[in-house]
């Protein structure tokens, strides 16, 4: 687990979320690896992905700018820790401007083969607050529907 993420009952701190997505792992992990990809599908409703950086290795880092319909941006950031394509990707989560008191959470995707596509399998756990849980539930159910259509429509 990440340095800041607090201890606790493990399943009060964490969201599990899955979709399968009708794709092979390949496309689905590069999808929600490469920049380009990220900007077609990414962001909960009412937010759009701006721009995104990523250093798709172990110890690279990722910036994702979420923009939400008033104008502001969010920076998203954090550090690749486990990188197995097709298969897994772990990584650290947190809001900017970083400081004492930004959450740090951690993220683990996997994407198996299923009939027919890939189900996609989201973990993210470390949430200081059942609101940050919920939201952040939210958000990766919307984040996975946005990856569904990139392959439905």
């Amino acid at each position: 687990m990440s340095a800041g993420v607090p201890s606790g009952p493990r399943n009060e701190r964490r969201v599990v979320v899955r979709r399968v997505i009708p794709a092979p792992p390949d496309a689905v992990f590069t999808a929600w690896t490469e920049p380009s990809r990220l900007l077609e599908w990414w962001g909960p409703r009412g937010v759009t992905l701006v721009a995104a950086e990523v250093d798709l290795r172990a110890g690279g880092r990722y910036r994702l700018a979420n923009k939400f319909e008033d104008g502001s941006i969010l920076w998203i950031t954090g550090v690749f820790e486990l990188v197995d394509r097709p298969h897994q990707i772990a990584y650290t989560w947190a809001h900017e401007p970083l400081g004492a008191e930004t959450e740090h959470t951690r993220v683990t995707v996997a994407f198996q083969a299923r009939d027919g596509g890939t189900e996609v399998t989201v973990t993210h756990e470390g949430f200081r607050s059942t609101r940050s849980r919920q939201d952040h539930k939210s958000g990766w159910l919307h984040c996975l529907q946005g990856l569904n259509r990139t392959f439905t429509s």
